[in-house]
């Protein structure tokens, strides 16, 4: 099995094919997503810095007056400013100034459609350099094909960037510990700096940074390792971390500018004392602790294409075959303690301390797996390995059958046989990507059947435009139920909805009203039966026949 690749020019090619391809698709499916919740929220946010940028670009000192921050920077306050300054940014330059976009929401989406192309891109080098080229391309495909990772692509929210930011972090400080050097820690440092502008997710990596450390010092004692070096690296990267990590953060978040502490305070307890929302598990919509602990785990099998999955298990397995024998060669002598080890390990705890706050039953639940999908690329890097691993095998066998020639050609056979269901279940699951679930379940329908979530955001607002632009009147109304106001809006501004159709806050104001179908919504719909006189919706719309969101219609109109 490969132990990894010497990178080149041509393996930054590969990784800059694989981003571009990634945002190419992203971009091209985009205008069939209709926008979630928070999307609408961050609009807001990002207009109200994209004119404190503005200003800053034509009167600087104007800008800086603590007055004119405070004003711009106190909207969404609770999340940090780099990604919605990128969105600003990007409908300031792309789409104001340039003209890129056929519609005004890409350019809000852009800078996520970027960063996850740039995921997919770091997860073929990482797995390139660590378990082989063939590991490193399965992996960066692996990831993009998971239905979840996917869906959260092409949104203008901070769940695909920080799983970037998570990633480009933990890849920075892997090299740091790995080459030593001064290079390398700085990149963690600044990286680190980068991911907690990003989301909190950003506050593990400490955690995981120490953890990693602490198992290689003992590592290092028990095989004869070199604990002074290791542990030189590991200061380095560490201390750059914890002075690069904060001053970028703060550089770059003008709220904190003054009052930092306070900001930063406020900031922090907003998340560790976050109020429940609701989340359908199993037939029961938890509002409150204590939250199912298998609720993770469970998602994941259910949501994460089960052929990936399966190679993440073989891909844990052998490398933890691999890394035991490793770890008593070295006991006796027989190998140099340093192997390079510390990768399975690394990448084995990331995955770990993406999952761990999951356990406890206070942790709520209500952003289903967009909360963990930091431990994705590492899931996929395991699934690489283990592809690597049975591409090995492959091998082996075909010349002791004297049919070596045919190797290339197996392993390309192998790579499109196992790869394929992963990008099936995905393209199958666009637009409806939080719908979306595994074969493993029944796919949609028996999710549907054992009561996990159909959906939430009220995204899928955008899968009945062509409805409403058809059969309401002009002037007509419409109860828009779980579509936030900003996202209808940006629907009627992308042209995709008509602007002449009013959306209403009250099932009896509207002649239409739209029904997101999740269990604690049904007073909603028993609304709209009484107000129109009528149980049977006008139309209805879903992924493989099962009803996601449907409209009634007042009897009639």
């Amino acid at each position: 099995m490969s132990s990894g690749a010497k990178l080149t020019w041509k393996d930054d090619l590969i990784a800059a094919l694989l981003a571009a391809l990634a945002m190419a698709v992203l971009v091209a499916t985009v205008g069939d997503l209709g926008y979630a919740r928070d999307e609408g929220f961050y609009f807001h946010a990002a207009d109200s810095y994209r004119r404190w940028f503005e200003l800053l670009f034509s009167n600087p000192a104007a800008a800086l007056e603590p007055t004119a921050i405070d004003s711009a920077w106190r909207v969404n306050n609770e999340h940090p400013g780099l990604i919605k300054s990128l969105f600003a940014l990007s409908n300031l330059f792309l789409q104001k100034k340039w003209h890129l976009f056929a519609m005004e929401g890409t350019s809000y989406r852009f800078p996520g459609i970027f960063l996850a192309g740039a995921g997919v891109a770091l997860v073929y080098r990482w797995g390139a350099e660590a378990r082989g080229r063939l590991a490193g391309l399965f992996a960066a495909i692996a990831l993009f094909c998971m239905p979840r990772f996917f869906y959260h692509a092409h949104l203008a929210c901070f769940d695909a960037p920080v799983v970037t930011m998570f990633l480009l972090a933990t890849y920075c400080f892997w090299k740091a510990i790995r080459e030593g050097g001064m290079a390398w820690p700085i990149a963690a440092g600044l990286s680190f700096g980068l991911a907690l502008d990003t989301k909190h997710n950003a506050w593990f990596l400490p955690i995981l940074a120490v953890t990693h450390v602490g198992l290689l010092l003992a590592r290092d004692r028990l095989t004869g390792g070199d604990t002074k070096e290791t542990l030189r690296r590991a200061l380095s990267a560490l201390l750059a971390m914890a002075l690069l990590g904060p001053l970028v953060m703060y550089a770059l978040w003008p709220w904190i500018w003054r009052d930092t502490f306070a900001q930063l305070a406020a900031y922090a307890s907003f998340h560790l004392n976050h109020e429940y929302y609701n989340m359908e598990f199993f037939g029961r919509t938890y509002f409150t602790p204590p939250m199912p602990r298998l609720y993770a785990p469970v998602m994941t099998a259910a949501t994460v294409p089960t052929v990936t999955l399966a190679l993440f298990v073989l891909g844990i397995s052998v490398r933890a075959r691999a890394r035991m024998k490793a770890f008593v060669r070295a006991r006796a002598g027989k190998l140099a303690p340093r192997e390079g080890g510390e990768t399975d390990l690394f990448w084995l705890l990331a995955i770990g301390i993406s999952y761990g706050a999951w356990v406890f039953p206070k942790t709520p639940i209500f952003g289903g797996t967009k909360h963990w999908m930091q431990a994705y690329p590492f899931v996929a890097l395991f699934a690489g390995a283990g592809f690597a691993w049975l591409v090995s095998v492959l091998r082996v066998e075909l010349r002791r059958r004297k049919w070596a020639s045919f190797g290339r050609a197996a392993a390309a056979g192998l790579f499109v046989i196992l790869i394929a269901a992963p990008i099936v279940e995905t393209a199958g699951s666009h637009p409806w990507g939080l719908s979306s679930y595994a074969p493993l379940v029944g796919g949609a329908k028996g999710a549907a059947t054992l009561g996990l979530n159909r959906t939430f955001w009220g995204y899928t607002t955008g899968a009945v435009v062509e409805y409403l632009n058809r059969e309401v009147p002009k002037s007509g109304a419409v109860y828009i139920h779980d579509t936030a106001w900003p996202a209808w809006e940006m629907l009627q501004k992308d042209g995709r909805l008509r602007r002449d159709i009013r959306g209403v806050g009250a099932v009896h104001d509207a002649d239409f009203a739209i029904y997101h179908h999740e269990q604690h919504m049904l007073g909603q719909e028993y609304q709209a039966w009484v107000a129109y006189g009528t149980a049977a919706p006008a139309h209805v719309a879903g992924l493989e026949g099962t009803p996601v969101i449907w409209v009634y219609r007042r009897e009639g109109r």
